[in-house]
Protein backbone atom coordinates (compact mmCIF):
# COMPACT_ATOMS: atom_id res chain seq x y z
CA UNK A 1 0.00 0.00 0.00
CA UNK A 2 1.70 3.58 -1.14
CA UNK A 3 1.51 6.42 1.19
CA UNK A 4 2.82 9.94 0.13
CA UNK A 5 3.72 12.92 2.11
CA UNK A 6 5.84 16.01 0.28
CA UNK A 7 6.19 19.65 0.18
CA UNK A 8 5.56 21.07 -3.50
CA UNK A 9 5.69 24.19 -5.24
CA UNK A 10 2.27 25.20 -7.34
CA UNK A 11 4.13 24.68 -10.60
CA UNK A 12 4.96 21.21 -9.86
CA UNK A 13 1.21 20.45 -9.45
CA UNK A 14 1.17 17.88 -12.82
CA UNK A 15 4.20 16.34 -11.54
CA UNK A 16 2.05 15.66 -8.36
CA UNK A 17 -0.87 14.12 -9.97
CA UNK A 18 1.03 11.93 -12.18
CA UNK A 19 2.72 10.21 -9.18
CA UNK A 20 -0.75 10.58 -7.71
CA UNK A 21 -2.55 8.77 -10.72
CA UNK A 22 0.38 5.68 -10.48
CA UNK A 23 -0.77 5.03 -6.80
CA UNK A 24 -4.42 5.19 -7.43
CA UNK A 25 -5.89 1.83 -6.48
CA UNK A 26 -9.43 3.13 -5.73
CA UNK A 27 -11.78 5.77 -7.50
CA UNK A 28 -13.17 7.68 -5.02
CA UNK A 29 -10.97 10.19 -3.81
CA UNK A 30 -11.20 12.73 -1.13
CA UNK A 31 -10.06 15.81 -1.37
CA UNK A 32 -9.60 17.98 1.89
CA UNK A 33 -7.71 21.06 2.55
CA UNK A 34 -8.30 24.83 3.82
CA UNK A 35 -10.06 27.44 1.50
CA UNK A 36 -7.15 28.22 -1.14
CA UNK A 37 -4.95 25.42 -0.96
CA UNK A 38 -5.12 24.25 -4.63
CA UNK A 39 -7.98 20.88 -4.63
CA UNK A 40 -9.64 21.76 -7.74
CA UNK A 41 -6.68 22.72 -8.80
CA UNK A 42 -5.45 19.13 -8.34
CA UNK A 43 -8.00 18.28 -9.49
CA UNK A 44 -7.82 19.55 -12.80
CA UNK A 45 -4.45 17.80 -13.47
CA UNK A 46 -5.58 14.54 -12.23
CA UNK A 47 -8.10 14.42 -14.50
CA UNK A 48 -6.21 16.02 -17.18
CA UNK A 49 -3.68 12.81 -16.40
CA UNK A 50 -6.38 10.30 -16.95
CA UNK A 51 -7.29 11.83 -20.38
CA UNK A 52 -9.97 14.20 -20.03
CA UNK A 53 -9.25 17.37 -21.87
CA UNK A 54 -12.45 18.88 -19.94
CA UNK A 55 -12.18 22.10 -18.22
CA UNK A 56 -12.21 21.50 -14.54
CA UNK A 57 -14.08 24.09 -12.22
CA UNK A 58 -14.37 24.24 -8.83
CA UNK A 59 -18.70 22.57 -8.56
CA UNK A 60 -19.21 24.77 -5.43
CA UNK A 61 -22.57 25.81 -6.18
CA UNK A 62 -23.33 23.15 -8.61
CA UNK A 63 -22.35 20.92 -5.99
CA UNK A 64 -21.50 18.02 -8.72
CA UNK A 65 -19.37 18.20 -12.04
CA UNK A 66 -19.63 15.60 -14.33
CA UNK A 67 -16.34 15.32 -16.34
CA UNK A 68 -15.42 12.53 -19.20
CA UNK A 69 -12.18 10.78 -19.26
CA UNK A 70 -11.88 8.83 -22.19
CA UNK A 71 -15.16 6.64 -22.71
CA UNK A 72 -16.16 6.85 -18.95
CA UNK A 73 -17.23 9.61 -16.70
CA UNK A 74 -15.85 11.13 -13.28
CA UNK A 75 -17.55 13.20 -10.69
CA UNK A 76 -16.42 16.05 -8.93
CA UNK A 77 -18.10 16.91 -5.84
CA UNK A 78 -17.90 19.82 -3.82
CA UNK A 79 -19.64 19.49 -0.46
CA UNK A 80 -18.54 22.51 1.00
CA UNK A 81 -22.36 23.78 1.15
CA UNK A 82 -24.00 20.77 1.94
CA UNK A 83 -25.42 21.38 5.43
CA UNK A 84 -26.81 17.58 6.58
CA UNK A 85 -26.51 13.90 5.25
CA UNK A 86 -29.78 14.22 4.20
CA UNK A 87 -28.90 17.14 1.77
CA UNK A 88 -26.41 14.47 0.26
CA UNK A 89 -28.44 11.64 -0.32
CA UNK A 90 -31.44 13.90 -1.79
CA UNK A 91 -28.44 15.05 -4.13
CA UNK A 92 -27.97 11.01 -5.21
CA UNK A 93 -24.90 11.03 -3.46
CA UNK A 94 -24.54 7.54 -2.94
CA UNK A 95 -25.14 7.09 -6.96
CA UNK A 96 -22.26 8.84 -7.51
CA UNK A 97 -20.07 6.70 -5.14
CA UNK A 98 -21.20 3.44 -5.88
CA UNK A 99 -21.44 4.07 -9.75
CA UNK A 100 -17.80 2.96 -9.91
CA UNK A 101 -16.75 5.89 -11.58
CA UNK A 102 -13.71 8.12 -10.60
CA UNK A 103 -15.32 10.65 -7.46
CA UNK A 104 -13.43 13.07 -6.45
CA UNK A 105 -14.92 14.96 -3.33
CA UNK A 106 -13.92 18.07 -2.09
CA UNK A 107 -14.92 18.87 1.42
CA UNK A 108 -15.68 15.09 3.01
CA UNK A 109 -15.94 15.87 5.93
CA UNK A 110 -19.84 15.79 5.88
CA UNK A 111 -20.14 12.30 3.88
CA UNK A 112 -17.83 10.34 5.78
CA UNK A 113 -20.36 8.20 7.35
CA UNK A 114 -22.14 7.68 3.90
CA UNK A 115 -18.44 6.56 2.18
CA UNK A 116 -18.24 2.81 3.23
CA UNK A 117 -16.27 1.66 0.35
CA UNK A 118 -12.60 1.75 -0.36
CA UNK A 119 -11.13 5.22 -0.95
CA UNK A 120 -7.76 7.32 -0.79
CA UNK A 121 -7.55 10.56 0.95
CA UNK A 122 -5.68 13.93 -0.28
CA UNK A 123 -4.93 16.52 2.18
CA UNK A 124 -3.55 19.62 1.36
CA UNK A 125 -1.78 22.02 3.56
CA UNK A 126 -0.87 25.53 2.65
CA UNK A 127 2.89 26.21 4.02
CA UNK A 128 3.23 29.68 1.98
CA UNK A 129 2.13 31.12 -1.14
CA UNK A 130 3.75 28.81 -3.55
CA UNK A 131 3.92 25.88 -1.29
CA UNK A 132 1.83 22.82 -0.17
CA UNK A 133 2.18 20.32 1.97
CA UNK A 134 0.22 16.89 0.74
CA UNK A 135 -0.32 14.07 2.14
CA UNK A 136 -2.16 11.12 0.02
CA UNK A 137 -3.42 7.61 1.65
Amino acid sequence: FCSMVKNFDLNQVDAIAESLVDLFKHKVILLKGELGAGKTTLVKEIVKKLGSNEDVSSPTFGIVNELTIGRSTAFHLDLYRIESQEELLQLGFDEYIYSGNYCFIEWPEIAMKLISQPHHTITLNNINDSTRNISFI
